[in-house]
């Protein structure tokens, strides 16, 4: 894990909290408790001796808070590509919001950063509990959402224009990025208003995150597409079943899967490059394990192998490199390999991911989205801002924005995950 100060970990904050919680719990929250980033022993000693040890903030309910209820406007921005939760994320902010602090104005942004961008013309909608009561039972999001960045000065007058005290941005990688940018250009006009993120992508690749919510549901909808594929390729004589999950730049899904499914034979992420051919490559291996057992199982992610693709990378609007699709290449790489070799093979492509995004949320991450909005709303009451919600070693934290920004998480090659992953498939290292 990258080293970093205890610098790094401080939550930036609007001012003094002068002002008493609402909530009637038996135990507030204290800004000295803190969670250490690394857990191991030695790791921790180390830092002993030179008398810092890095620690994120712990989140919850404080006993002090920034904010007038009454008087506070908030609002909830969705961006980026969908994914399981999102609706419940919405759902908690806004009865928390309401229920416990008393805030009477909640707006719902629609269409992503658009929204926050007059041109563009899309009104706000109003959120109320009776508008959200039954958004755990939907997928997608209620209030719609777009890729790409916009312009932080237009937003931030928008918020200024709507006396908007508190923004929660429900986004992945790039729109935390865009979080950061507002928070700054907030930061500099020196406004009492609060940027929250709570971290939404499948890919599960947010830094110093454990979980991002979303995450659960799409290896559990995706294992089912797993034992589809694994149903047809043991019912016909070398059947053959690839399926594609997403994982642009983090193979977490892929990884998973294969670990809950127990039924995949080959495992491919985007962070461990395999050949194809050769003496060691996964076709020679394939083709003997074809006479061995008569029929594969394949995961993909959908950012492993890129490097077989010779066209031109194209950018989308979120500033992504748009991928080719692996799973076709990986199909036709097999189906002209056993031609030459003469080994009739049947092969089924599952492409698994508009279908993982868009349905509702399991029981897992529904409770997970409901634990982040409401710590996300301690937070942004009691004036914090610029920091994002997260699970950290089992508890709920507060990161700055501008530390999980600065890179994605990854599978390491060299570790324990990947190493039992290729210990459930059997997989060799396909290196020449």
């Amino acid at each position: 894990m990258d080293r970093i100060t205890q610098n790094d970990t401080l939550i930036d904050t609007l001012g003094n909290c002068i002002i008493d919680s609402p909530l009637s719990i038996p135990k507030f929250i204290s800004d000295s408790q803190r969670i250490a980033v690394d857990i191991e022993a030695e790791i921790i000693e180390k830092s002993l001796e030179k008398g810092n040890i890095p620690a994120f903030e712990n989140a919850g309910p404080r006993k002090k808070i920034f904010f007038q209820p009454q008087n506070t406007r908030a609002a909830i921005v969705t961006c980026g590509g969908l994914c399981p939760g999102i609706n419940n994320v919405i759902q908690g902010i806004v009865r928390m919001l309401t229920f416990q602090y008393g805030v009477k104005t909640i707006f719902g942004i629609r269409y992503g950063f658009e929204g926050l961008i007059p041109h563009f013309g899309h009104s706000f909608i109003e959120l109320t509990p009776q508008f959200v009561h039954d958004l755990h039972e939907k997928g997608g999001t209620v209030l719609g959402s777009s890729r790409g960045r916009q312009d932080e000065k237009e937003i931030v007058d928008t918020l200024v224009a709507h006396a908007i005290n508190i923004l929660f941005v429900i986004g992945g990688d790039g729109s935390l990025r865009c979080a950061y940018d507002i928070y700054r250009e907030v930061k500099r006009r020196n406004l009492p208003i609060a940027i929250v993120g709570i971290p939404k992508t499948i890919d599960n690749d947010i830094w110093f995150v454990d979980k991002t919510f979303g995450f659960s549901t799409a290896v559990s909808t995706a294992a089912q597409a797993i034992y589809a594929a694994h149903a047809e390729a043991i019912g016909a004589k070398n059947g053959i079943g690839i399926v594609r999950v997403m994982g642009r730049d983090a193979g977490y899904i892929a990884a998973y899967v294969t670990l809950a499914s127990n039924e995949v034979n080959y495992c491919f992420i985007p962070e461990v490059h395999f050949d194809l051919e050769g003496a060691h490559g996964f076709l020679p291996h394939l083709e003997k394990r074809l006479y061995a057992a008569s029929h594969a199982v394949i995961v993909v992610a959908e950012g492993a192998g890129q490097e077989y693709f010779d066209e031109p990378q194209q950018i989308d609007s979120s500033g992504n490199v748009k991928y080719s699709d692996i799973g076709l290449l990986l199909k036709d790489a097999i189906t002209a390999y056993c031609k030459q070799k003469n080994i009739p093979v049947t092969i089924k492509y599952i492409d698994t991911s508009y279908l993982v995004r868009s349905i509702p949320a399991s029981n897992d991450d529904a409770v997970y989205c409901i634990m982040l909005a409401q710590n996300a709303v301690h937070g942004a009451m009691a004036g914090k801002t610029g920091f994002v919600v997260g699970s950290w070693h089992s508890y709920y934290t507060y990161i700055p924005l501008s530390l999980v920004t600065k890179k994605r998480k990854r599978i390491d090659p060299h570790r324990y995950l990947w190493s039992i992953v290729k210990q459930s498939t059997c997989q060799p290292d396909f290196f020449n």
